[in-house]
């Protein structure tokens, strides 16, 4: 397949261009650029001085002609006016940003404060969780990829949320994550005396991934609100959700670790932990996985359940290239199958 990538200098374009650069069915790649046409990509990452890339300029048309399909790692906010040009074009596109995620567009307005993008197009967007959402990927244009907290999150609670055993809003979301998932910009919270030798809270209650968790639990059968609270650790790559759960039902350890089984018997980038072991961030480093564990406090009845991922492969550009493999009828581990970065 022919690639295009726009936004090749964010985090999350770097990420593709490593991963797709070296994708056994990828015969060209081009990236764009609205800013840094006719630059090379290697001014801006040296990393990847050996490599051709050169900034092209953005053109919805010639891109659908040089293009079978375009990634968007634009911020969010842009991708709103972008892919509706690109999708009129004829372009088969994966938008990275968050603005085609929420069907609501007054949520949209009210969590991202931006304008959103037209209804017509946030409607045809295909949401590209592939462990749940394969089938609609399959046959789709246009797919809105999911954000990296919801990545985890979701992947998390699925199997319980399909099965309808988990209590109405007894969901508690702790999610800690890398520096990466604040982008390239520079900020005061992300330099590097704010941030080493810290932890801290942010977006207490307010953070934009609230409605996206809740929109998609609720299409699989777990309709109520969630408590869902971000914390940036002094770490670059990485998240892990500690989740609090009642079920609706007695289950021992093992019923719960049968039914995730089961649901995830066929997701080749879902591990599962054994008894007593609970998955960590470097353990997922560089890879597309998402590693879960679980435990049962028999004393309270409550489930803790730990996800991990890496917030730019499998909650951002792996999970991308995954959806596109999907799309185009390759295995999902096409490209994908490189193991994680360890120590």
């Amino acid at each position: 397949m022919k690639v295009g990538i726009v936004g090749a200098t964010g985090y999350g374009g770097a990420e593709l261009v490593r991963v797709l650069h070296a994708h056994p069915e990828v015969s060209n790649l081009i990236v764009y650029s609205s800013s840094k046409q006719g630059s090379s990509l290697s001014e801006t990452y040296p990393h990847v001085s050996h490599l051709p890339y050169r900034l092209e300029e953005i053109d919805p048309v010639a891109m659908n002609e040089a293009n079978d399909i375009v990634f968007l790692a634009a911020p969010t906010g842009v991708s709103s006016q972008l892919a509706p040009a690109l999708l009129a074009a004829g372009c088969t596109v994966i938008d990275l940003a968050g603005d085609f995620r929420l069907q609501d567009v007054e949520d949209y307005e009210k969590w991202y404060r931006k304008t959103p993008a037209p209804e017509e197009w946030i409607m045809r967007a295909v949401y590209g969780l592939p462990e749940t959402n394969k089938e609609q990927i399959k046959t789709a244009q246009f797919i809105a990829n999911p954000g990296c907290y919801p990545t985890a999150s979701i992947l998390a609670l699925a199997p319980l949320a399909k099965a309808g055993l988990i209590q109405a809003e007894s969901v508690i979301i702790d999610a800690k994550s890398g520096v990466s998932g604040a982008g390239r910009s520079a900020s005061l919270g992300t330099i590097y005396s704010e941030l080493n030798e810290n932890l801290k809270i942010y977006k207490v209650n307010e953070h934009q991934h609230i409605p996206e968790i809740e929109q998609h639990l609720s299409l699989l059968g777990y309709a109520s609100p969630i408590t869902f609270q971000t914390h940036l650790v002094p770490m670059t790559r990485g998240i892990m959700a500690t989740i609090y759960v009642n079920l609706k039902q007695e289950m021992t350890e093992q019923q719960v670790r049968d039914l995730y089984h089961t649901f995830y018997a066929d997701a080749a980038f879902v591990r599962l932990r054994e008894k007593g072991q609970y998955p960590a961030t470097k353990e997922v480093l560089g890879s597309n996985y998402c590693d879960i564990g679980f435990s049962l406090d028999e004393r309270t009845g409550r489930l803790t359940i730990i996800s991990v991922i890496d917030n730019v492969m499998k909650g951002a550009a792996g999970q991308a290239v995954q959806n596109a493999n999907i799309l185009f009828g390759y295995a999902e581990q096409t490209g994908l199958q490189m193991i994680p970065v360890y120590p």
